[in-house]
């Protein structure tokens, strides 16, 4: 007998007998009544399984609909009045963080241009008459993403600089109004690499870097024409990795590589980042420090070679400011460098930078002293830093205000 049969013999008898037992009935009823209500509703109910979004496959990348937005002017831009923004990205010790230290930044700042354009613009000139070939390559599966850089400064430039860039869209012409110099970014075939038209355009340096199937990043798109201390003939076509273990960069494996690979590897085209760095330079040469060796040098080049403690006269102050954005159609990822480049004694007149310096400098550990050549210059410069720090706090800085004067990386 299952368990209906049962119910239902149970209410016929309940019509047949007595009222008192008749109750007695009626509740045996509900009650297998409600255990058959549970019994029916406690079973599992089976649920959705979420789908899980499938893996993007490594060296491919569907183009996205995402557009860089216009920017807004930048505010009161002037070509001639408009100074560096002052990085200071180095902080008190006594111990130095090696991270990759990443800031989101809004697409607007992409690119920074100021009064140095000028000296920035014909230094770039004058090393790609020079050195073009050696300076700016562009492999063949990296070139439609160099087009699209190009075709994107086309877009962002006389929205943020329009004192500097007009575009004309029937033509699709850049003009820069400073130089006169026109940029037919449509051109087919354009009139150089595009990566060379790009770096006429802003006072950073720019690389770009590809995914292929094995899922590395690989420089094949370049313009580095200011980059004080490596060439990019030595590290083009290099993956991510082996571009900072060949420079021996400090703590890479340790700290930096995992991180990295993964922020490639899902950096979306909406979002930008930028970082700051800074180095110390025993010469005045933005482009290349002849300090560390000869440009052309078949051997090897380095802190080795400068002259040890070299009057402070001779000590920059250099600092890049680097952004990493995904280009929407070609999934390159793209660096801009962007270097900051002044007299270590015009830098040492500002409020508070001698003796954070001092300490910043103090707080390197030995792998990251050497990396940065502090034994070549290390003496002088602290010397020079302690005596400015000292001057400072006897004319009543006030040590304690720092942080409401500025924050980091200024």
């Amino acid at each position: 007998m299952d368990f209906q049969q049962a119910l239902d013999e149970l209410r016929q008898l309940s019509c047949s007998i007595p009222p008192y037992y008749a109750l007695l009935l009626i509740a045996a009823i509900l009650t297998l009544t409600t255990l058959r209500y549970l019994r029916t509703t406690s079973r599992p109910v089976p649920t959705a399984q979420p789908t899980k979004k499938p893996q993007r496959v490594y060296g491919h990348w569907e183009p996205s609909p995402y557009e860089l937005p216009i920017p807004p002017p930048y505010p009161n831009w002037s070509l001639t009045e408009t100074k560096p923004l002052p990085y200071r990205p180095f902080r008190y010790g006594p111990k130095y963080h090696v991270t990759m230290g990443l800031r989101t930044v809004p697409s607007s700042d992409w690119i920074e241009l100021d009064n140095h354009f000028p000296k920035y613009h014909a230094d770039k000139a004058r090393r790609l008459a020079e050195r073009g070939p050696r300076c700016v390559i562009t492999a063949p599966e990296a070139y439609p993403a160099a087009v699209e850089l190009l075709t994107e400064l086309a877009r962002y430039l006389p929205g943020r600089y329009p004192s500097l860039y007009t575009f004309d869209a029937p033509s699709s012409v850049l003009t820069n109004l400073y130089s006169g110099e026109t940029f037919p970014i449509a051109a087919n075939p354009l009139p150089e690499d595009p990566m060379a038209m790009c770096a006429r355009l802003v006072q950073d340096d720019l690389a770009i870097m590809i995914e292929r199937p094995d899922g590395q990043y690989y420089l094949l798109a370049g313009a580095i024409l200011l980059p004080g201390f490596w060439r990019l003939e030595d590290k083009f076509g290099m993956g991510l990795s082996e571009i900072h273990t060949s420079g021996d960069v400090p703590q890479f494996k340790e700290r930096l590589e995992k991180g990295m690979t993964n922020f490639f590897r899902r950096v979306k085209p909406e979002e930008m980042v930028a970082r700051n760095n800074y180095f110390l330079q025993v010469d005045d040469d933005l482009a290349w420090s002849w300090s560390i060796g000869d440009e052309d040098s078949k051997g090897a080049i380095g802190w080795a070679t400068a002259e040890k403690n070299r009057a402070v006269e001779h000590h920059w102050f250099r600092s890049e400011r680097q952004t990493l954005r995904r280009l929407p159609k070609s999934g390159g990822v793209v660096f801009t460098i962007r270097t900051y480049f002044h007299p270590v004694v015009e830098v040492a007149q500002e409020e508070y930078v001698p003796g954070r310096l001092a300490s910043a400098v103090r707080s390197w550990g030995e792998d990251v002293g050497r990396y940065k050549g502090r034994e070549r210059y290390g003496e002088v410069l602290l010397e020079y830093l302690d005596r400015k720090h000292g001057e400072q706090v006897a004319r009543g800085l006030d040590l304690s205000r720092e942080e409401e004067v500025g924050g980091y990386p200024y």
